[in-house]
């Protein structure tokens, strides 16, 4: 079961963090591969290790750049990053997310798994809500669930993002 529009809803960090929670029939071993497999559904384009603790670069020439700390790897059940740096376009809100907290918590369910996808901090008063939400939803949700589900996500590729700067 999965959830159709993912949307801020209440949950136990903060009744405004962006959060979606979705079921898969895949263990909760395989959900915390596909999670720790950033190239396969959030972007080709990420500098540094994503399956293990440290930092990583995620970069959209001219759209956005972040880095991230792994802070906590939990087979089958927890990913935890810590955002350092953020910018957007080019260099406003340079500090928006930082400092902001992205979970993705893995348990059983049925004969499957629930992944619940939570960033703490981003909430409706930042200026990114509604376009970070959107991103989040195409990538988190739609091309993680993609990659755990039948082996290949939807990362952003070079074309898409030729595409994200034409509709910029």
């Amino acid at each position: 079961m999965t959830t159709a529009h993912p949307t801020s809803t209440p949950d136990a960090m903060s009744s405004s963090d962006f959060t979606f929670t979705y079921e898969v029939p895949q263990s909760p071993q395989e959900v915390y591969a596909a999670v720790t497999n950033v190239r396969g559904w959030w972007s080709q384009r990420i500098d540094g290790a994503t399956d293990r603790l440290g930092e990583f670069v995620y970069t959209v020439p001219q759209i956005h750049t972040t880095r991230v700390q792994v802070t906590e790897l939990v087979p089958g059940e927890r990913v935890v990053w810590r955002i350092l740096d953020n910018r957007f376009g080019a260099g406003e809100d340079v500090d928006e997310w930082a400092g902001t907290t992205v979970r993705f918590d893995i348990e059983p369910a049925g004969s499957g798994a629930q992944l619940t996808f939570t960033h703490v901090g981003l909430t409706p008063m930042l200026a990114c809500h509604e376009g970070c939400a959107q991103g989040w939803t195409r990538n988190a949700h739609d091309s993680l669930h993609r990659l755990i589900t039948t082996g290949a996500g939807d990362p952003i590729t070079p074309a898409v993002e030729a595409s994200l700067l034409s509709d910029a």
